[in-house]
């Protein structure tokens, strides 16, 4: 047994699931079963708390930290809390970031298995995303009766670990015995089409019908040809039949915490899965959800896209921020964040006034958390809230890393008030505009762009696959860089008279959204010079050294 850790039946029995009702992973993990997810449907449902943030740094801005320290501050004052997260992709963890799993007194548990294998969903996504690539292949190969044009494959392979020279490949080398030869790539498995449509589904069922819609490729004539049209349905839904079920763990605190699904926000829509949000919202007063990256990413496609798609309204964001980040967006190295600097401080504010600006416009209330490290100075501190609160809106200073709920007491308070004045979603589209109507509202409203500039590959996509193929009413993701309001991750603080450049746009049938891939973002990302992964080392007792 672990130190410090409950059973987890123990913790799902304190918001009302029995021991009958999961699937266990050991004695700290635990799925849960369908049945409980289609009962919370007729349950009322609980307030809707979003955490987003200012534009990530290389500092770190601490974003799951805060959102499970928020969760047990407002467990502490009373206040029943869930916080539904994502499950952490194994390409960070090994790359740049290690764990994701919060940190300190605020972090959910066990942080290792929660790192690593988790209960298995993302492997069960690579298997699938693969098993489908595979038949896809094996369908040319025996004759090719839909009349599949090869050179219009969209269907890719895809890996859950940071490997750049799987960006572009050939496969099908060797012989006739081993298929066609073909260009061909990998993506993070956390991109794929798959991943979202296991976040996005109601139930089993509707995943089910959303692999079907699944685009792999075009036939010579431009018709797509779908998943269903391979009949590899029934395999897909079967790999997937665990992984759908929402995973229960807790945090350091005996709170519980729902981990499912883990769709990055740079390249897909980086959100949990609605079904954990509505199991979250049917037993509990407020659920709070992060959303991946900063407003203008993981924010923005949860309050235009997610939310719409799940009926559910988002009751209150939370913003997060430190010191740190705004004296990077001033100008600052990552070397002399620590020390003052109100000249830098001063500049760097307006990347926090950008995603103030960008929240806001949506209709609902805005609280700054201002997630405080312990080298922090108090006068920096006081700057930063005084800004906020002249603004007009209410700005706490937190400590989830060194007190855990009790650091994150005034927060909860201010955030309990703040869901009751509440408001209504306001998306800043609507998914029967025109394609381009739709990027260019994100494009100028949220990332502040003068214009959008569409490369002829992009033109010919949105052209031809997707307005030709009645794709075009779908709802749209920006795949875009996550350092930047723009598409230039070298443009910090708040960019102006700035083009929002479309490199290519492709469809995800399944997961009901467009794909508008913008500037240099990559859809299978590198490690580093010096990647997370020389620094991780595990001993012959089982203890692991440099994960968090």
């Amino acid at each position: 047994m672990r130190d410090g850790l409950k059973p987890i039946v123990e913790i799902a029995g304190s918001i009302g699931i029995e021991e009958r009702d999961l699937y266990l992973y050991g004695p700290y993990k635990a799925k849960i079963e369908p049945g409980v997810i289609s009962a919370a449907r007729n349950k009322p449902k609980g307030k809707q708390v979003l955490v987003t943030a200012t534009t990530p740094t290389p500092a770190g801005e601490g974003k799951t930290t805060v959102a499970i320290g928020l969760s047990m501050g407002l467990n502490k004052i009373g206040v029943k809390s869930i916080v539904t997260l994502r499950e952490p992709s194994l390409g960070p963890v090994f790359g740049i970031k290690g764990g994701a799993t919060g940190g300190g007194k605020s972090s959910v548990l066990p942080s290792d298995e929660i790192d690593l294998h988790f209960t298995g969903d993302i492997h069960a996504v690579t298997a699938t995303n693969n098993l489908l690539a595979a038949m896809l292949d094996n369908h040319i190969h025996h004759g090719n009766a839909l009349g599949i044009d090869p050179r219009r494959i969209t269907w890719t392979r895809a890996l859950d670990i940071n490997d750049r020279a799987l960006r572009d490949i050939v496969v099908g080398l060797g012989g006739t015995q081993n298929g066609f030869p073909r260009e061909d790539k990998f993506i993070i498995s956390v991109a794929s089409e798959i991943m979202a449509i296991l976040c996005l589904s109601d139930d089993f069922d509707d995943m089910k019908a959303r692999l079907g819609r699944i685009v792999v490729g075009y036939t010579t004539d431009r018709k797509p040809v779908t998943a269903a049209d391979l009949k590899a349905v029934g395999a897909l839904a079967l790999l997937l039949k665990d992984a759908i079920k929402p995973n229960i763990v807790q945090t350091s605190e005996g709170t519980p915490a729902l981990i499912h699904g883990g769709p990055f926000a740079n390249i897909a829509h980086g959100t949990n899965s609605i079904q954990a949000i509505r199991l979250a919202q049917a037993h509990s007063e407020i659920t709070v959800t992060e959303a991946g990256f900063a407003s203008d990413l993981g924010g923005e496609k949860f309050l235009d896209f997610v939310s719409q798609v799940g009926g559910f309204n988002v009751d209150s964001v939370v913003l997060v921020t430190t010191l740190r980040a705004l004296k990077y967006h001033g100008g600052l190295d990552k070397e002399a964040l620590v020390a003052p600097n109100a000249e830098a401080l001063s500049k760097g504010i307006e990347n926090l006034d950008a995603h103030i600006e960008i929240m806001r416009q949506f209709g609902v209330p805005v609280v700054v958390a201002l997630n405080k490290f312990g080298d922090n100075e108090s006068g920096e501190m006081d700057f930063v809230i005084q800004h906020a609160k002249a603004l007009g809106i209410e700005a706490v200073i937190c400590d989830p890393f060194g007190g855990g709920g009790e650091g994150c007491i005034d927060l909860a308070e201010t955030v309990s008030r703040s869901v009751e004045r509440g408001g209504k979603v306001r998306p800043v589209y609507t998914s029967d505009m025109p394609v381009k109507d739709k990027i260019e509202a994100i494009a100028k409203k949220v990332y502040g762009a003068k214009s959008v500039v569409y490369s002829a590959q992009a033109k010919g996509n949105i052209d031809k696959n997707l307005c030709n193929c009645g794709f075009d009413r779908l709802h749209v993701i920006i795949a875009k860089t996550p350092a930047s309001l723009s598409d230039n991750k070298n443009l910090r603080g708040r960019p102006r008279d700035f083009n929002l450049n479309v490199d290519s746009v492709y469809v995800n049938a399944g997961a009901g959204f467009l794909v508008a891939v913008c500037g240099d973002i990559l859809l299978m990302p590198g490690l580093p010079s010096k990647p997370a992964a020389e620094g991780i080392d595990i001993d012959s007792n089982g203890i692991i050294t440099g994960l968090f």
